[in-house]
């Protein structure tokens, strides 16, 4: 049952010693309140790094030419190298290399739909490059296999190109200029992260090499693996490298020749610093917590040692060890519950706060064409509820510690010596 006498002598305490009441649930509530505080922060940078990467897969592989940049077989350093069709077959059939596509890039031409037009950038490519760059499909349909056998004029665009050029106009099956050619629209992509922007359109590989004189010759490849581990990923990294210094006579060990992004290898390496900077912030965090409940022990330590004469009487006049302990354990949980309560809200109303105005910046940014290339080092710096609550629980179990074994000790004690006890 609700003992209102008890409630009433825990508050009566608690007003007469308003200052140590203050400093213990002030300690208590900042230890909470830098947690929360900390695991936002530390949620801010994982997540505003990994969100750098989720605009592609994350298996991922990119291989581009460029010059040598040792002599090798009697070609002098400075040659260029011209990744060509025979690349893009005999790397697609390496070992755990999953979806290929070859890349030509057309450039900037100019669209033309009806009245409007604009400058955008054209690109060849194979099927599998919506899988690579993990592109959504917002209407219509992605280049296929049949486009490809037929060198087909179509296009898929990019959701801005459709908002600029055909406004309330379903762009599926109309007829897009690109300079003079005729395209007929089967789809348009939207790109999960919107900093890559989609001002591009795509045609099929075998389409620009019949129009665009693309012959052969490709200017870069994109890839990805089997689910497999970093160090499988590197030794695929080496087999292209060494298959292509063997197809364009170059030394395996130019690096300076060809160039490759591997992207499974930089996002587990990291992730792998994130993992060590959250233990560390939740390290300095715990010590936080748990300094304030050192504080609450050597308050309520002292506390009992004040009250030992009146513990005395009370077990005098006939009040059991239990009562005495839970009188103690109240004042102490109603302290640190209360207290962790407030740091805890403040905490999560902080982070809260945080987000909230870096959401509001970005979308400002964006809607006034600010850089969507720009690369994240901080996003969404907010506390899961659960591991608040979880951290509550564990400060008042704590509190309800810090004041049951002084409490026990004391209700041990004879009414003699208590009444003794200066």
């Amino acid at each position: 049952m609700f003992d209102i006498d008890k409630w009433q002598e825990i508050l009566s305490t608690i007003k007469k010693n308003k200052l140590r009441t203050f400093l213990t649930g002030f300690a208590v509530a900042w230890g909470i309140f830098m947690l929360m505080v900390l695991l936002g922060a530390g949620n801010g940078l994982s997540n505003g790094v990994s969100s750098n990467f989720q605009g592609n897969a994350i298996n991922a592989m990119w291989i581009w030419s460029r010059e040598t940049s040792m002599p090798y077989a009697g070609f002098q350093s400075g040659r260029s190298i011209q990744l060509e069709m025979s690349d893009y077959e005999a790397i697609g059939e390496m070992e755990n290399v999953d979806k290929i596509s070859a890349r030509f890039w057309i450039g900037d031409r100019t669209y033309a739909f009806q009245s409007e037009y604009g400058t955008y950038n054209t690109q060849a490519c194979h099927p599998d490059y919506k899988i690579i760059e993990n592109f959504q499909i917002k209407t219509g349909r992605f280049i296929n296999n049949i486009d490809m056998q037929y060198g087909r004029k179509v296009m898929v665009i990019g959701a801005d190109i459709q908002d600029a050029l055909f406004k309330n106009i379903d762009p599926i099956g109309q007829i897009l200029r690109v300079g003079n050619v005729p395209f007929k629209i089967i789809g348009v992509y939207n790109e999960i992260d919107p900093r890559e922007g989609t001002r591009q359109g795509l045609i099929p590989l075998t389409t620009a090499q019949k129009l665009f004189n693309a012959g052969d010759r490709i200017h870069n490849l994109a890839l990805t693996t089997h689910d497999i581990t970093k160090q499988e990923s590197e030794q695929v990294e080496e087999d292209i490298r060494n298959l292509l210094a063997k197809n364009h006579k170059f030394n395996p060990d130019d690096e300076r020749a060809i160039g490759i992004y591997n992207s499974l290898e930089n996002y587990v390496e990291t992730m792998n610093i994130f993992r060590t900077i959250k233990l560390f912030v939740w390290l300095i965090g715990i010590g936080t917590l748990i300094a304030g409940i050192v504080g609450v022990s050597n308050i309520m330590l002292i506390v009992v040692k004040e009250r030992t004469k009146e513990i005395g009487i009370r077990k005098a006049l006939g009040a059991t060890p239990g009562s005495i302990i839970g009188l103690v354990l109240l004042e102490s949980i109603l302290i640190t519950a209360l207290a962790g309560y407030v740091g805890m809200f403040l905490g999560i109303s902080l982070m809260e706060g945080v987000n909230f105005m870096m959401e509001q910046q970005a979308q400002a940014q964006v809607g006034a064409g600010g850089d969507r290339g720009e690369f994240r080092m901080f996003m969404n710096p907010t506390v899961d509820l659960r591991i608040a609550v979880s951290a509550m629980m564990l400060l008042v179990t704590a509190g309800a510690l810090a004041g049951y074994f002084p409490a026990r000790k004391a209700s041990s004690v004879k009414p003699i010596e208590a009444l003794h006890d200066e």
